[in-house]
């Protein structure tokens, strides 16, 4: 207890229980491996009490690591040994050990994102630097996750405007659209810096098989050790920014356009009156820096500041350029359960990083869909890149109405339906409900449809998207199941408006609720 701080208790280990806490500190690092670049920013993060919840208070920012352009050993292998040792330095620098990191959020994105070795660097840095959520990004995902990153989705909110964000990597660009506080259209391009490698005399030392694509459509004969002129670096450039202009303004796209897109053309209604851009190249349109990483970051930018001269949307300065993906926060939220959950056996637990996703369902009305709530959920599968059904995943639901035979019926079915993908690689059914249906809809799913499938149904937790809930043992002592979830969402949340704080910017919370889910 401490007086001065009016009698509140606080405490930073993760070994106590939060219910028991009026304020919570935390400590959080994110670790961003990207095309071009790799980073990390660790944060100390503050909760309070806010009636059965803890919200964040306060957050800052204790060290920002160096920028380490991303190493490779060959044009397919990331260098494990050299990132391992960049953290390990990077952990020094900020004075901390990895054992005394609550949690954070591990991002591999772009190119990174598609190596040979991607997902072995993913676990060795989840393993050394401590309670990491770690992601594997896909264009789509990580189009999103700029979005946010950049402060976009927050000024679409703030200013009633449809703001374009466009996150320029090292090997590829996303391009979001987001209005009133949501993500409505995104798609990628094979554009990015570091497509073409260069030494400082000018000499190609990495090409990529798109930055292939361009020097072969810019009519360049070079290979690997060949010098660029600045004035063939200049053509490529403009050659890059066209396709990607193309892309963000979408309608109908030149075939060589279309071939660049790595997923589906821009598809929105209404105008863009706001474009922001994050990732490295970012850096150099708003000018921010003049250092010369080998690449064609520097005239990539120049070429589209020409193109937007003559173009409407306004341009404004995101929020966050290029540590827009991961900034390394911390949120913590507590809630007490509703009193009904069902596991089909004691055994299906625990669970542990488990994605979660949230179909776009209004259960409100009298009757329910079933077709609708199937395609809301392949929707919403597809959306996190999780169709394929190879891991398992937990769909949040917020649950309107009467609890009748009909309506629980129509749901069940539906979500089967839509979960099918991932039941037949035999993955359990996980539910997650916000009010107290979870032991209705889990025992309806097992004995009126039949699922063989091993089934968790618990309520009273307030899921989303961009969360992964780890699902603990049954406490014999309560019959209850300790929820612990881990978010991916965006820390200028605190400041945004009340009702709103997950709507803010960079994707670099491992947020963490922790939750009684009573049985």
């Amino acid at each position: 207890m401490n007086d001065a701080a009016g009698g509140r208790i606080f405490f930073s280990s993760t070994h106590r229980s939060l219910i028991e806490e009026d304020v919570v500190e935390l400590r959080s690092v994110g670790v961003d491996i990207g095309s071009s670049t790799s980073h990390l920013v660790f944060s100390r993060i503050t909760l309070e009490r806010l009636d059965s919840r803890y919200i964040i208070s306060g957050r800052e920012v204790t060290h920002e690591s160096k920028i380490l352009l991303t190493p490779y050993i060959d044009a397919v292998t990331i260098d494990a040994e050299a990132l391992g040792a960049f953290i390990a330095e990077s952990f020094r620098a900020a004075r901390m050990e990895p054992d005394e990191i609550d949690t954070g959020a591990l991002i591999l994105t772009g190119v990174a994102a598609r190596r040979r070795n991607a997902r072995a660097v993913g676990e060795l840095f989840a393993a050394q630097a401590g309670k990491f959520v770690a992601v594997s990004a896909g264009d789509a995902l990580e189009a999103v996750m700029a979005a946010h990153g950049s402060g976009a989705v927050a000024r679409s909110i703030r200013d009633g405007a449809t703001v374009m964000n466009v996150d320029i990597g090292g090997g590829t660009s996303k391009i979001a659209v987001a209005r009133a506080g949501e993500v409505v259209a995104s798609t990628a391009v094979d554009v990015g810096a570091r497509l073409l490698v260069l030494d400082d005399d000018g000499r190609l030392t990495r090409i990529e098989e798109a930055g292939r694509a361009f020097l072969d459509a810019c009519g360049i004969e070079a290979d690997l050790g060949d010098r660029l002129s600045a004035e063939d670096q200049k053509q490529i450039a403009d050659h890059m920014a066209d396709h990607l202009f193309a892309a963000m303004q979408g309608g109908t796209l030149s075939a060589e356009s279309a071939r660049l897109l790595r997923l589906p053309p821009l598809r929105h209604d209404g105008a863009i009156e706001v474009v922001t851009f994050s990732g490295g190249v970012s850096q150099f349109l708003y000018e921010d820096s003049a250092e010369d990483f080998g690449d064609l970051g520097p005239q990539l930018a120049a070429a589209m500041r020409e193109r937007l001269a003559g173009w409407g949307p306004r341009l404004a300065r995101g929020a966050e350029t290029i540590r827009a993906t991961v900034i390394g926060a911390s949120q913590y939220t507590v809630q007490v359960s509703g009193s009904t959950i069902y596991l089909s056996s004691n055994d299906v637990v625990p669970v542990r990083n488990v994605a979660a996703i949230a179909p776009s369902l209004d259960l409100s009305g009298e009757d329910i869909g079933e077709g609708q709530v199937t395609e809301a959920v392949g929707a919403a599968l597809a959306r996190l890149e999780l169709a394929d059904g190879r891991q398992p995943v937990a769909l949040c639901l917020r649950w309107a109405g009467s609890a009748t035979f009909q309506r629980l019926n129509a749901l069940a079915r539906g979500l089967a339906a839509g979960l099918e993908p991932v039941l037949a690689m035999g993955h359990p059914l996980i539910l997650v409900a916000d009010s107290d249906i979870g032991g209705l809809l889990g025992i309806h799913c097992r004995e009126e449809l039949g699922l063989p499938n091993s089934i968790i149904s618990i309520d009273g937790i307030a899921l989303k998207e961009f969360d992964f809930v780890d699902i603990g043992a049954l406490l014999e002592q309560t019959g209850a199941v300790p929820v612990v979830i881990k978010s991916l969402v965006f820390p200028a949340e605190a400041a945004a408006p009340p009702g709103r704080h997950a709507e803010a910017k960079g994707l670099d919370m491992a947020n963490s609720e922790m939750s009684e889910a009573a049985g």
